[in-house]
């Protein structure tokens, strides 16, 4: 008559038979570990990625819009923005559109900055004294730019706090004298840090009054007259942007006389975050996916090492069928053991990839992160694996004939 063994037996025998073999055990399980950790830090830095790029763009300001030349046609093929966005775009935004609060026209262009011997090449913007609100952005010494320093087109200049470091080291920079472009400008202010938004450091950039940006450094359009690289708008609250999008975008049409396609574009704080997200959440996936493969070969490795343990353990298992065991007992037993190795594989690389992730977060400006739902789904996925690559190890120990197997004695 066939004997049938309690589960917690079974279970007893199953870890019984890995401590046996403590050194294969440890190996099988290295492939899950380093596919549980592999998944679970992988899917951290994509979504550090992706906190790190809203962080950023949170730096551009609340409720801002931004006004730029050409439309994404002109952006996906890569060619020369069009330099029909002009100051009087952004007087007429300014008086025309019901639902903005502020409007900050800016011109952008690289330039080398000296101060004695030292020089550094960096972005100058050409801004109103309205930049500062629109783009939320803080001065930590002296003041910044006004309405008047426009109209008179002073020659003065704002510097990014780690622009101010490369051309003066560790003394102030109020009052003295830099060279742009063979011009001499006057340190009236340095800017509070505000950190780097893709990859560009604005605490490196400078500001001068736009009206001397045009007079002395980059000109007027002989076509269009006071061509802008962009135009922040700042809309009444985050309920009125898109409605301010809308009528921007109208206004500017009937503007430029548009019929078919634009020859601007209008991006809001949302559509770039929604971009960036779509971008960081395919990364995401596939470093899931890279870390998946290294889980599946973990479970293959599980598979071949428990089909050599049914094949060095054949006499063992004729034995123990001959004298009444069933074929469920045999076939739940290395069940069992390739799930405990699948498990406390997972277990562990689960917690080697949460070191690795603080590790990262520590040691990189990238806030890696993992949620609890992504943890305990890689721990029952390793553990699924495991179970399902088992499976034919298991039934082929569970059909054995136990004359075969004793045949061998």
């Amino acid at each position: 008559m066939k004997k049938s063994l309690p589960s917690l037996e079974i279970l007893i025998m199953a870890i019984n038979t890995l401590k046996s073999n403590k050194l294969r055990s440890l190996l099988t399980m290295l492939g899950i570990v380093i596919g549980n950790a592999s998944v679970i830090t992988l899917v951290g830095v994509g979504r550090g990625a992706q906190n790190l790029a809203e962080e950023q763009l949170s730096n551009l300001g609340a409720n801002v819009l931004f006004v730029v030349p050409g439309n994404n046609d002109t952006r996906r093929r890569g060619v020369a923005f069009p330099r029909n966005l002009v100051l009087k775009d952004a007087e007429a935004i300014k008086k025309q559109v019901p639902t903005i609060k502020r409007v900050a026209p800016q011109i952008t262009s690289s330039e080398v900055i000296q101060y004695g011997s030292n020089s550094s090449s960096s972005s100058i913007s050409g801004v109103t004294s309205q930049f500062l609100l629109v783009r939320s952005f803080e001065i930590s010494k002296g003041r910044f730019i006004t309405e008047q320093d426009s109209k008179s087109a002073n020659n003065v200049v704002v510097l990014g706090p780690d622009l101010e470091k490369k051309l003066f080291s560790n003394s102030s920079s109020i009052g003295k004298d830099i060279r742009i472009k063979d011009q001499s400008f006057k340190v009236i202010g340095v800017m509070a840090p505000k950190g780097a938004v893709f990859g560009s450091n604005q605490d490196e950039n400078a500001y001068i009054p736009l009206n001397t940006m045009v007079n002395r450094l980059t000109g007027k359009d002989p076509t269009f007259g006071i061509s802008l690289s962009f135009i922040s708008v700042e809309a009444l609250n985050e309920k009125a942007t898109k409605a301010a999008k809308f009528q921007i975008t109208n206004l500017l049409r009937q503007r430029h006389n548009i019929i078919r396609d634009d020859d601007f574009a209008v991006r809001s704080q949302k559509d770039a975050l929604q971009i960036v997200s779509n971008i960081t959440g395919g990364l995401t996936l596939m470093l899931a996916a890279i870390g998946g493969v290294s889980l599946i070969v973990g479970g293959i490795g599980i598979m071949n090492i428990m089909l050599v343990s049914v094949s060095e353990r054949t006499q063992e298992i004729g034995l123990r069928k001959a004298i009444g065991a069933r074929e469920s007992a045999i076939l739940k037993q290395f069940l069992i053991e390739s799930l405990i190795l699948s498990s406390l594989g997972g277990i562990a690389g689960t917690g080697l990839g949460l070191g690795s992730i603080t590790i990262l977060s520590l040691l990189t400006p990238l806030p890696a992160t993992i949620g609890l739902n992504t943890i305990i789904t890689t721990v029952l996925i390793s553990g699924s694996i495991g179970l399902t690559f088992g499976v034919l190890p298991a039934r082929r120990a569970a059909k054995l004939d136990p004359i075969v197997a004793l045949r061998s004695l």
